[in-house]
């Protein structure tokens, strides 16, 4: 039987533009799972009309893109983005180790403590899977993505905070996935209505190594 591995985002998106190279690397010898908290409505829409929801559409392109990917399968937990308060982490959390108890995993994958961009559902992401891991207290590994320097894609003032980068050095894991880079590019391109997003990382990491980074989590 395969090993499982559950990667927990905030929004449709987040597989592909964050760790999708491991993803799909991870894919090929694992049972690989999505856990998305929220369905990405407060996103802008690249999209010149929209028929839908933009909720109902990025829902659309993040099966789209975990197809392309290799994930087996996609759970949407259905909390509004941008209302990831503390008056709702634990229903969060609740949810979250539900799906962690019947899938069992050996592997979770989330943001690190900055949420790599400091957006706020990012960080109330890392914090609430890490509750949940330590809760739990099975032996699996928890791994945190993070982007050093050389890879932000980010303007200055995209959010009011937006952490320090880590340094490549402080890894605990880099995955190369020069190999799965076409895979990773068309699940990135696969979030139509996030077009925006995806050219103008596209435009900044294609000729980057493509390196994926991570920090362990640690207890005490």
């Amino acid at each position: 039987m395969k090993p499982v591995v559950i990667a927990i985002f905030a929004h449709p998106d987040d597989e592909a533009f964050g760790p999708g190279g491991t993803l799909a690397v991870l894919s090929k010898t694992h049972n690989v799972y999505i856990i998305t908290v929220t369905g990405g409505e407060a996103g802008k829409n690249s999209l010149d009309s929209a028929e839908k929801d933009l909720s109902e559409i990025r829902k659309s392109e993040l099966l789209s893109s975990a197809k392309i990917l290799g994930v087996k399968k996609v759970y949407f937990l259905g909390f509004k983005d941008g209302s990831l308060s503390n008056n709702l982490y634990h229903k969060i959390a609740s949810k979250i180790e539900k799906k962690l108890k019947v899938l069992k995993p050996d592997i979770v994958i989330t943001f690190e403590s900055g949420g790599v961009s400091g957006h706020i559902d990012h960080i109330a992401t890392h914090f609430i899977t890490t509750f949940v891991v330590k809760k739990l207290k099975k032996n699996l590994q928890l791994w945190y993505y993070f982007v050093p320097e050389t890879h932000r894609a980010l303007p200055s003032d995209y959010f009011i905070y937006f952490p320090p980068a880590l340094e490549k050095s402080d890894a605990d894991k880099i995955i190369d996935t020069t190999d799965v880079w076409d895979i990773k590019k068309k699940a990135m391109l696969a979030h139509r209505s996030q077009a925006h997003d995806a050219n103008r990382l596209l435009k900044h990491i294609e000729i980057l190594p493509k390196n994926e980074y991570f920090l362990f989590y640690r207890s005490g």
